[in-house]
């Protein structure tokens, strides 16, 4: 519901790319700052919309500052975005059964597809690729995306299989064959 020309922050380079795919027609701009300084800075009119991860806006109990929550047809997250991985030393038995209480396997898959996508691209934090996995009975569906940094072109790919990382290597097969590496060469 933004109007044309309005103003919208954001510092991520894939979310800059996704958004002018979308909505040509806004002005998008970078922005600096933690959640809160983003947030202040469109309550003072600095820009008309910001946009941020979901997972760190409920995190920081925030949700009733959003007005609009995308829709994964719209914006997809970066590769594990959302997750939170712990590490700790092979032989510390007690942390590990800790953390094993924590653990979900299916996550670890979904987010160990969506790497393997990135990996399998070649692109890394500063690069317009996208990439969402999940779950569907005992299938993942993995939808990766590559973007020209100026929203002129992406491209969308989708994979469904049981194995992670084959996955991703199988949906990035694909967006290199649609022409993916241009785009990560230009961006």
């Amino acid at each position: 519901s933004l109007p044309v020309g309005a103003i919208v922050g954001t510092s991520s380079l894939r979310r800059q790319a996704q958004l002018r795919q979308a909505r040509p027609d806004l002005d998008i701009q970078s922005i600096r700052g933690n959640v809160e300084t983003r947030i202040r800075k469109v309550m003072e009119g600095q820009y008309d919309a910001t946009i941020l991860a979901a997972a760190g806006i409920t995190r920081l109990g925030l949700d009733d500052k959003v007005t609009q929550w995308l829709p994964l047809d719209v914006m997809l997250p970066a590769p594990g975005q959302g997750v939170l991985a712990v590490q700790c030393r092979a032989d510390d038995v007690e942390t590990l059964r800790m953390l094993s209480a924590i653990h979900q396997p299916e996550v670890a898959t979904a987010v160990t597809a969506e790497r393997s996508f990135l990996h399998h691209l070649g692109g890394g934090c500063a690069t317009p690729v996208a990439a969402y996995a999940e779950w569907h009975g005992d299938k993942l569906h993995l939808t990766g995306l590559v973007a020209a940094v100026d929203g002129s072109k992406e491209i969308r790919v989708s994979g469904i299989g049981t194995g992670s990382w084959e996955l991703g290597a199988e949906v990035a097969a694909i967006a290199l064959g649609r022409g993916a590496q241009e785009l990560l060469a230009d961006g």
